[in-house]
């Protein structure tokens, strides 16, 4: 991807008549308003309750600016990295508006992978528990007729995958009629898998009113495309590509020459890694399963996840490791977007990542909300260059590791 496509659109165009962008630490917005605590934004009380009891004591950035503009209807662009809060923004939004005396779908949310579809599920449930929401996962890899038989019994809300969402539309089994919300998470990361043309045949049978809600990490040609075809004079609500954060977060890189070597030196780091959890990121499904076979016969205890595995499979190992029953996790960038694990605070990239927007992906997770972290990259010689790349992207400094990151997880 080129840089000109990462280019934010013209700021000044875009949002209610009369709102001038306002650049406030380093979110650019049309949105002049913030609301820095959950007790102002006249929330109802039993979605407050939920806030609280979830664990959320302050709005991040992104929640104290696109919440109120979101729940008063506007269409909003939210630009922000994974691990801001984008999720309990567009969750919020979602609880305050629907009509909970109608058991009928009124908001609906995409997202590109099956285990980020899950985790919205449960943070809409978990946030809208003394609301009693229903919110159901339709994703691929299940069963078809539970989702008809759930679907039939009534929903207020969906997340899921493009195919299965389009799937049960198009069988009648979910009706838009009620509709009055559209999620689109992950947007750039959606276009990227392909899913346009199913994101645009799912748009076509959602009411012609529906407010439209976009967020994506990236804001490339095919995402704006998005936002210009299906969105009424959007809010933007921008974080600066240059400033996404990486702050907390240690990052460092060893130097091992040579692919063969890796091996050796992640066995050397196993007692680190597992005072914390770790994930380990590699780029293809073919080397998680060899790397787990290798550390398997060193006896050492990992788990690991890839897009192959089916989606039962999938569940239990995330569970195991959310539980914290395993503490170190090989996967791909398939689930770089998926993983939120509290504990996690370590990461280690075996590979460098093939794009470097992947990168904030993968290590954005130790440091959500302001939580320290520590990010090993492995390095050949080959990938000097890529380093060098990513530390001007981030605008980030990579350092060489030191004897004693034990002390620093």
């Amino acid at each position: 991807m080129t840089d000109e496509s990462n280019q934010s659109p013209d700021m000044t165009s875009d949002g209610p008549q009369g709102m001038e962008p306002v650049s406030s630490e380093n979110i650019q917005s049309t949105w002049t308003e913030t609301v820095d605590n959950f007790d102002d934004m006249n929330l109802r009380e039993n979605l407050l309750r939920g806030i609280f009891a979830y664990g959320f004591e302050k709005p991040s950035a992104i929640q104290q600016r696109a919440i109120m503009p979101a729940i008063k209807g506007y269409d909003v662009i939210a630009q922000a990295q994974s691990g801001t809060g984008k999720t309990a923004t567009f969750s919020i939004a979602i609880l305050q508006q629907i009509d909970f005396s109608l058991t009928q779908c009124q908001a609906l949310v995409l997202a590109p992978t099956r285990e980020l579809a899950q985790q919205i599920q449960k943070v809409v449930l978990a946030l809208g528990d003394y609301q009693k929401v229903k919110c159901h996962a339709c994703i691929g890899g299940t069963a078809v007729r539970s989702d008809l038989q759930i679907l039939n019994e009534g929903v207020h809300c969906v997340v899921g995958t493009p195919g299965r969402v389009f799937d049960m539309i198009s069988r009648g089994a979910l009706s838009t009629e009620y509709m009055k919300m559209f999620v689109l998470d992950e947007a750039d990361e959606m276009l990227s898998r392909g899913f346009k043309d199913q994101i645009y045949d799912v748009f076509r049978k959602l009411p012609s009113s529906i407010q439209v809600i976009l967020l994506s990490a990236t804001m490339p040609d095919d995402v704006l495309e998005v936002t210009k075809r299906f969105m009424r004079d959007p809010i933007n609500i921008l974080v600066k590509k240059e400033e996404l954060t990486l702050e907390g977060i240690k990052q460092f890189f060893i130097n091992v020459e040579k692919e063969e070597w890796k091996l050796e030196t992640l066995t050397d780091l196993y007692e680190t890694m597992t005072i914390t959890q770790a994930v380990i990121f590699l780029n293809t499904r073919r080397k998680v399963d060899w790397l787990k076979e290798k550390l398997h016969e060193k006896d050492f205890t990992v788990s690991s996840m890839h897009g192959d595995m089916d989606q039962s499979e999938r569940d239990i190992i995330m569970k195991e490791f959310r539980s914290g029953s395993s503490r170190v996790l090989i996967t791909t960038d398939l689930l770089a977007r998926g993983i939120d694990v509290q504990q996690v605070s370590l990461v280690i990239n075996y590979d460098l990542p093939n794009n470097r927007e992947n990168y904030i992906h993968r290590i954005g997770r130790g440091g959500r909300f302001g939580r320290k972290g520590v990010a090993i990259n492995f390095t050949t010689q080959e990938d000097a260059r890529v380093l060098k790349d990513i530390e001007q992207f981030y605008n980030t400094t990579i350092d060489e590791m030191p004897m004693n990151v034990a002390d620093l997880i």
